[in-house]
């Protein structure tokens, strides 16, 4: 059966490793975030952090993530330096025994919402994307030159509607959701204690001028090719993570947003390590996307879960749903990858605040209860799942 994980931001978590051993998660999903991206992970860290987590009875089961410098995306001129460190932490990671590696290449922006706390009727929070008000971040805040030609009329107006009511409360609101509370504690580019943050935002933007996402492409490749034989070596997994959101934005090229994306990404390097994190929630943020057709499809490539779903609206924003709800049809991808690729380490990913989980400060989708809840759903559906393949093997 799929192995029940949970991102855990390591022993500074106020959800401990006890809580999760009492709400049935078997594998912890982290990583060594006090270690600056592009440095070298010490083998005496990583085993320290493995110990840890096995001294509680749970298994580190997925690094998420091992970041990909910025410097490695756009092909600065540390690029081959900064690959070789990645390379030594693959390989200390391999003598350990930690052999899945979820990672993105996402330039910049490694994901978006623009409301972390949007309210549901049932009392619930969730995270949401509102298209309109991200373009007014483009346009009004972030101030990107020709940012307007890259947003469709309906949008526009919708801008225009917005700008003549958002106050400067407002204004700070979208900046702190959209690149410091959910970006700091992913990928480090901001974390919240400089002057200016919209400036250092434009200064990273800057980097990728005139990269487009064939050269991106070829970017990702270079890094693959670069990394694969010690992956081989140590038989890790790479498994990258889809776009969130699955579109362009801000002027920047997505390249793992669409099935055509992830085949150009397998098939550029055709090696079972380099593969696929599934998450079922930015795919179905994106109306190209047939999730579980796209689950069917790649199922084989597949080393890693994420089952969240989003639902669409007729606008184009689109919300975080109920773990059962949206577009994803998580019931019919765990009964896909059991069939396909049985026992894959999966996660819930994202899950609404409820209850007491407000007051927590959590992580911005990371509350406990909220995630709790969606576990004891998809358990349920694991289980349901694997009681009906037992019954029909023939």
């Amino acid at each position: 059966m799929m192995e029940k994980t949970w991102r855990w931001f390591g022993p500074n978590d106020i959800i401990t490793l006890e809580n999760l051993r009492q709400i049935g998660v078997e594998g912890i999903v982290t990583a060594l975030h006090d270690i600056p991206n592009g440095k070298i992970w010490p083998l005496d860290e990583i085993s320290k952090m493995k110990h840890y987590i096995e001294s509680r009875g749970l298994r580190w089961s997925v690094v998420e993530s091992l970041p990909v410098s910025e410097e490695i995306k756009y092909a600065g001129p540390r690029r081959d330096e900064l690959i070789g460190n990645y390379i030594e932490s693959l390989r200390n990671l391999g003598k350990a025994g930690v052999r899945t590696v979820c990672y993105n290449f996402m330039p910049v922006l490694d994901w978006a919402r623009t409301d972390l706390e949007y309210a549901n009727p049932d009392g619930t929070k969730s995270l949401y994307f509102n298209r309109a008000e991200f373009a007014y971040f483009d346009i009004y805040l972030l101030k990107r030159n020709n940012a307007a030609d890259d947003w469709d009329a309906s949008t526009l107006q919708r801008v225009e509607t917005l700008k003549t009511s958002m106050t400067a409360d407002d204004d700070a609101r979208l900046v702190e959701n959209i690149i410091i509370r959910t970006q700091g504690f992913v990928n480090g580019n901001i974390t919240g204690k400089e002057d200016n943050p919209l400036e250092k935002f434009r200064q990273l933007l800057n980097l990728y001028d005139g990269i487009g996402k064939d050269q991106l492409r070829e970017n990702l490749k270079y890094f693959l090719e670069a990394i694969m034989p010690v992956c081989r070596e140590y038989d890790i997994h790479m498994c990258i993570h889809p776009d969130d959101p699955p579109m362009p934005v801000l002027g920047l090229p997505r390249i793992v947003s669409s099935a055509d994306d992830i085949e150009w990404m397998l098939d550029a390097v055709p090696d079972s390590h380099n593969g696929l994190t599934f998450c079922a929630g930015s795919l179905s943020a994106g109306s190209q996307n047939n999730v579980p057709e796209m689950a069917r499809r790649f199922a084989g490539r597949t080393w890693f879960v994420h089952l969240r779903s989003c639902e669409i609206l007729p606008d184009g924003d689109f919300r975080e749903a109920s773990h059962l709800g949206g577009r994803a049809d998580i019931i019919s991808l765990v009964n896909t990858f059991e069939t396909i690729n049985p026992g894959l380490p999966m996660r819930v990913d994202h899950g609404r605040l409820m209850l007491d989980d407000a007051d927590k400060n959590y992580n911005a989708g990371y509350s406990f209860h909220g995630r709790m809840f969606a576990l004891g759903q998809i358990d349920g559906v694991i289980a349901t799942v694997n009681r009906y393949l037992s019954q029909n093997k023939n």
